[in-house]
């Protein structure tokens, strides 16, 4: 029962030189349903969520691009916001790129990270990463940039490079992915502050920060970001590791007492549940149908 999604807002926020975007990673339909309701603008769906979730696996190159895709469109069906989808390498070839952005357009998807990691390819603050050759992933790339119909779908371009090349050369490719096309550009996983610093004033073009929780990259403020220069700031495990840790904590506590009482005052109401899922939109349903 979503309203017709609008993506115009990501692209305008892009021309807008004060503009600045915070996206909450999401993993399935009701974390988005969540995000939404808060106030999001718009929402990322985790790649790295979606396989722990899905899967109960880690972001290991283990997730395929029928789980993406069937992940995306049911939490594309369920905001009326913008999604930006994590397609990691695009699954293969660019052909598989092609078809991808294709179908992730026409189901409604605002965006897409296509990263040049080789696969199978892991989460970006682990060790162990390789990238592919720049010319390999640029032919990509442009697959992704030709198959979408409108520039209001975003294709943001990630690099991995910084792990196994330096930072030097992940900025460089970040420099020739944006000339290449790319509307925004992501360069994972800096290590220090000082690193923060210099994608900016390497790279002129819109960027995007990934801010994980006890990863490698220093933990900062989207206000602080955007006075680095960074356009985007993605926080796509926070809620995912909220979210694990509630659930520990409410199953745990009925393992060792038979009872959740000492955590009711952190959960949701029954009533605030089942308005944030719509349910008075479909008891009318059904009684137009009685």
């Amino acid at each position: 029962m979503s309203k017709r999604k609008t993506n115009r807002s990501l692209r305008t926020l892009l021309d807008n030189k004060r503009g600045f975007l915070t996206l909450p990673g999401v993993f399935d339909a009701l974390s988005a349903r969540i995000a939404e309701k808060v106030g999001y603008p718009a929402i990322f769906q985790t790649g790295y969520g979606s396989a722990a979730t899905l899967l109960g696996m880690p972001d290991f190159g283990l997730l395929n691009a029928g789980e993406t895709i069937d992940n995306a469109r049911r939490i594309v069906r369920s905001v009326s916001i913008p999604v930006i989808i994590d397609i990691d390498t695009g699954y293969g070839n660019p052909l598989n790129v092609w078809r991808m952005v294709k179908d992730l357009e026409d189901m409604g998807a605002g965006g897409v990270f296509l990263e040049d990691q080789v696969w199978p390819k892991r989460c970006g603050h682990m060790m162990g990463k390789d990238v592919i050759p720049k010319e390999e992933y640029i032919v990509k790339l442009k697959a992704a940039i030709d198959a979408r119909k409108s520039k209001d779908f975003i294709i943001v371009a990630r690099t991995d490079a910084r792990a196994s090349h330096g930072l030097s050369e992940a900025i460089q490719r970040g420099i020739e992915y944006h000339k290449a096309g790319a509307d925004v550009i992501f360069v994972e996983a800096p290590r220090t502050l000082k690193e923060l610093r210099e994608i900016p004033s390497k790279i002129d073009a819109p960027l995007v920060a990934n801010m994980i929780e006890h990863g490698v990259t220093p933990n900062l403020s989207s206000q602080v970001l955007k006075k680095l220069g960074y356009k985007i700031a993605v926080f796509p495990l926070s809620g995912l590791y909220a979210a694990t840790y509630a659930l520990q904590d409410v199953f745990y506590e009925l393992m060792r007492t038979g009872s959740t009482k000492k955590s009711r005052q952190k959960m949701i109401t029954f009533d605030d549940f089942n308005r944030l899922v719509g349910l008075s939109g479909y008891m009318d349903l059904a009684k137009k149908y009685a």
